[in-house]
């Protein structure tokens, strides 16, 4: 644990860090209705770290919340008092009593915080594992903690590390790879099948949720001309400008087969909205251009008979659905690998940190070796004939001394010789030394 606050002998300096504190409530501890309530918009999360970050016990500070998690990250010298005052200022800030959610919260301390926001920015810990949405709100979130002055040399270096594991992670493994969603598993197979996706025309029709973000994942992968047919014509007029597609009538549907490579069907229809011989009928107009059809309706829209056609591609919901979870597991088999990353970074986090309560020590060891050195120097050009022009040497001759006397015993302090409990090696120097005097 990054814990810092070791117990010194009678009469000696206490040395000690503060400690990194992560104090949160997530998807996984509080539904949306409970993270609502406690949630911070833009304006207010600047507000908030302004108030925060003049409380006397916390040293640096940053905010985080989206609608799957709010989070607040802290370097505190007294955690014992700040995390009570935090939840307080959460339920206060909030207007809400914090019996409501306190049971919701977690708080994680020192190596536990660390890797936790390492996990979060590679979305290990996201509701859908490897999206990659929470490292740009991430990053969004510490712009903010910079603008505000509320992040300082610990938050900074770790929020640096963290976008470097983070994108470590999605590039030495799979986490990324592979759709998880039903409309984008859609466009996946589309790609398969076809190769690419740039200038295919897409029909759409009906107007369900999972069909039109279908229709927006193959824009993105440039699908050039959409068309929409829908029962109640003016709906589809509107979906048309949503895409800056076309609207065509219901009635219409056959002699759009002619010319869409993709047809994306949800409706509530009870019985089949495009049957095998609609299809059958046009496959020589095509010239045999193949056909891909999506089926996301529940009861189906297409007749699967479709799929015996020549260059003809259903995949119903279930299909769909199966492609899923194949993927999922395979995101969660790279999961694993992401892990190990994270747990060496930890390590290493974790030895910068050790490295900083040598710090005070080191610069101590220095002033005094450098005071010494003023003294006898300021001592030997009174009391011998030594030129004035010399003295610049001299001075130069005593701080190369300096460096090359502190060299190993710094290195030695910051990580390299110490074993074990490091107040020890830290309370022995300055007891030698008498930097406490």
């Amino acid at each position: 644990m990054l814990n810092f606050n070791q117990s010194k002998a009678p009469g000696q300096l206490k040395v000690a860090m503060p400690e990194i504190v992560l104090l949160g409530i997530n998807h996984k501890t509080a539904p949306v209705e409970l993270r609502e309530c406690i949630a911070f918009s833009d304006d207010e999360s600047i507000n908030a770290l302004q108030t925060l970050r003049r409380q006397q016990n916390i040293k640096e500070v940053l905010l985080f919340s989206t609608c799957n998690r709010v989070e607040l990250l802290f370097v505190t010298d007294d955690k014992a008092r700040t995390i009570p005052s935090t939840k307080e200022f959460i339920a206060d800030f909030n207007k809400i009593p914090l019996e409501d959610f306190e049971d919701a919260l977690y708080i994680h301390e020192g190596d536990e915080a660390v890797r936790h926001v390492f996990r979060v920015a590679a979305s290990l810990d996201s509701m859908v594992l490897g999206e990659p949405q929470i490292l740009g709100q991430m990053k969004a979130a510490y712009r903010t903690a910079t603008e505000v002055k509320s992040s300082g040399v610990i938050l900074n270096r770790l929020l640096h590390r963290t976008f470097f594991v983070a994108k470590r992670i999605r590039t030495e493994t799979g986490i990324g790879d592979r759709a998880v969603s039903i409309s984008y598993a859609a466009v996946e197979l589309g790609r398969k099948i076809f190769g690419e996706l740039a200038g295919k025309t897409v029909l759409l029709v009906g107007a369900g949720e999972m069909a039109e973000l279908a229709v927006e994942h193959l824009i993105r992968n440039n699908a050039t001309d959409i068309y929409v047919a829908n029962r109640t014509f003016e709906t589809g007029v509107q979906l048309a400008k949503t895409f800056k597609g076309t609207a065509i009538r219901f009635e219409e549907i056959t002699g759009a087969l002619e010319y869409a490579d993709i047809i994306i069907s949800s409706t509530g229809s009870p019985e089949y909205v495009i049957t095998r011989d609609q299809v059958k009928g046009v496959i020589r107009k095509r010239r045999n251009r193949p056909f891909f059809f999506i089926d996301i309706a529940v009861p189906r829209d297409i007749d699967p008979r479709v799929n015996r056609l020549t260059n003809s591609y259903v995949y119903d919901i279930d299909d769909l659905q199966g492609v899923v979870d194949d993927n999922i597991e395979d995101r969660q088999h790279e999961a694993i690998k992401g892990e190990r990353i994270v747990d060496e970074a930890v390590i290493n986090f974790r030895q910068w940190y050790d490295s900083l309560e040598a710090v005070p020590t080191i610069v101590a060891l220095r002033k005094k070796m450098e005071s010494i050195a003023a003294a006898e120097i300021r001592k030997t050009l009174q009391s011998q004939k030594i030129p004035d022009d010399s003295a610049p040497l001299i001075k130069k001759m005593a701080g190369s001394l300096i460096n090359k006397i502190l060299h190993d015993p710094t290195v030695f302090l910051k990580k390299d010789g110490m074993v074990g409990d490091k107040a020890l090696y830290i309370d022995a120097v300055r007891r030698l030394f008498k930097l406490d005097e």
